[in-house]
């Protein structure tokens, strides 16, 4: 594999989104957001309003969960999350582009109840977590630093709209008036020399499908970033936030945004620890490129994956059914295609 330079995203401030208390600042914002999801479909965000102490509490909990025996996590395990789609898989139990992960994850959600509309018609993907009873400090980590993280999205998809033109509460007003919440901790342990043969990266090189992705990480990096000159490192950055666009917004905005290929490469000998936040359209939702886009100012330009970015979309779920599909392919067919 190639080792990626280190280049410097653009680091953006977005304190005035999170606070709306001035519109001139927020444009300011909008302007730098608009010029980062054009030029590198990526950025650093700081003025998040994530307390440290969330995210400390986090990582200690995930590492406390991640260190426990196989068998006691194995009690949470995806096959037991229904089509809610939660809980713990092994290393090497997730597929990027058809090859295992050298990373073991859990896979949690919005903490819906089945008094919850969305439960009782039962859309897959929505539902209750499982949380571990040996490190029951986990669930209350997880459900604080998911509300922060929620309300720094909301801040970034304020400041999205405006850099399109839109008004600041396009987006709140629709697509994610109730948005779909998947967010993951992932583990990624030492490599060894005879795992890598298999499994040579933690992620393989892949665009996120969805709308937008807020990345919480350790001090350790990792994770790289394939630009117009090449692959580029994104270490880590104190009481920051990596931000990227995901494949559904270069859909919706002609590919004015760009949903760029990245991956994990665990260069650092230790084990790492991340926490996606992946912030996408209301489930039942109809998904239509914005029409303030006119088509004919975005060409059809060829993907590093061959995606065509102007297909019809249609509604968010079934897009997002398909996607998962191909990541847990054994559970797909289980769960979601043979569901009752």
């Amino acid at each position: 594999m190639n080792e990626a330079v280190t280049a410097m995203l653009p680091v953006i401030d977005i304190a005035p989104l999170v606070e709306r208390t001035n519109p001139d600042q927020e444009r300011v914002v909008a302007a730098q957001i608009d010029h980062a999801c054009s030029n590198f479909g990526f950025f650093y965000a700081t003025g998040h309003g994530i307390d440290l102490k969330l995210l400390l509490d986090l990582r200690d909990a995930s590492a406390a969960f991640f260190a426990l025996p196989e068998a006691i996590k194995a009690e949470i395990a995806m096959a037991k999350g229904g089509t809610a789609w939660r809980g713990w898989f092994p290393v090497q139990g997730e597929l990027t582009s058809g090859l295992p992960d050298l990373k073991e994850g859990l896979y949690l959600g919005e903490e819906l109840g089945f008094e919850d509309p969305r439960v009782r018609a039962g859309l897959p993907l929505h539902g209750a977590n499982l949380w571990p009873d040996s490190v029951p400090e986990l669930r209350h980590a997880v459900i604080a630093y998911l509300a922060a993280a929620v309300r720094a999205a909301d801040a970034i998809m304020r400041g999205c709209a405006l850099a399109l033109g839109l008004e600041a509460d396009h987006f709140a007003k629709g697509l994610t008036a109730q948005p779909t919440l998947l967010f993951r901790l992932f583990h990624y342990p030492a490599p060894d020399p005879e795992t890598v043969q298999s499994a040579p990266y933690g992620v393989g090189e892949h665009s996120d499908y969805g709308l937008l992705t807020l990345l919480a990480q350790d001090d350790k990096g990792g994770l790289e970033i394939r630009t117009r000159d090449g692959w580029i490192a994104v270490p880590p950055l104190a009481d920051t936030l990596v931000i990227n666009i995901g494949d559904m917004f270069e859909r919706l905005t002609r590919g004015r945004f760009r949903s760029a290929p990245h991956r994990v490469v665990n260069r650092a000998g230790v084990s790492r620890y991340s926490f996606p936040l992946f912030f996408d359209p209301d489930f039942q939702a109809e998904v239509q490129p914005l029409p303030e886009l006119a088509p004919s100012v975005f060409p059809r330009e060829t993907r590093w994956d061959g995606l065509d970015i102007h297909e019809p979309i249609g509604t968010y779920g079934e897009y997002l059914i398909g996607k998962v599909s191909k990541v847990f392919p054994e559970l797909a067919q289980a769960r979601l295609r043979n569901r009752a």
